[in-house]
């Protein structure tokens, strides 16, 4: 478990589901990317990320409001159990209600702060659609940099490279 300034992240359960289908199924909330058509299709994708976890030590997380308790967001480091092959990615999604408060960004960074000081990842990657101004802003003020345009995803590609003093070779 993480705590950030106004969220925890932890690791899903499975009853957090419910929650979780709300955005993770909502074509609005999700139209940039997959969306779960039923919470049986959102409970295989949290237990395969979940799996992910136990192998790799990192998955998405559950964020939910430190005041009040409720899940508003999914997201985090993940090797792509459904799209292999990209290395370890950052992703994140929330509920229509918390777009705009900076929640995006306050997971950002405490993803980054687990792949640089935990993890010690040399690099993460993260995708965008093009059209999805909000998601690129976020990724370039987190430090990522666009690389190119996939287009048999019809995304673009960002790299983010280990920072601070171990990236440097200083211990």
């Amino acid at each position: 478990m993480i705590a950030t300034e106004r969220l925890i992240l932890r690791p899903p359960r499975l009853t957090d589901v419910p929650a979780l289908f709300e955005f993770l199924g909502d074509p609005k909330a999700m139209q940039f990317t997959h969306v779960d058509g039923s919470q049986k299709e959102c409970r295989r994708r949290v237990a395969a990320h979940e799996w992910q976890r136990r192998k790799d030590g990192y998955a998405p997380w559950t964020a939910e409001l430190k005041e009040s308790g409720r899940i508003i967001g999914w997201g985090g480091l993940y090797d792509d159990p459904f799209d292999p092959g990209w290395g370890v990615e950052l992703g994140y999604y929330f509920h229509p209600d918390a777009w705009g408060q900076g929640f995006g960004s306050e997971l950002t960074q405490a993803a980054m702060r687990e792949a640089d000081e935990v993890l010690k990842l040399p690099k993460v990657a993260a995708f965008a659609r093009p059209e999805n101004v909000a998601s690129r802003r976020l990724l370039e003020k987190a430090g990522f940099q666009m690389m190119r345009y996939v287009p048999e995803m019809e995304r673009l590609y960002f790299e983010r490279q280990r920072s601070g003093p171990a990236a440097e070779g200083v211990t």
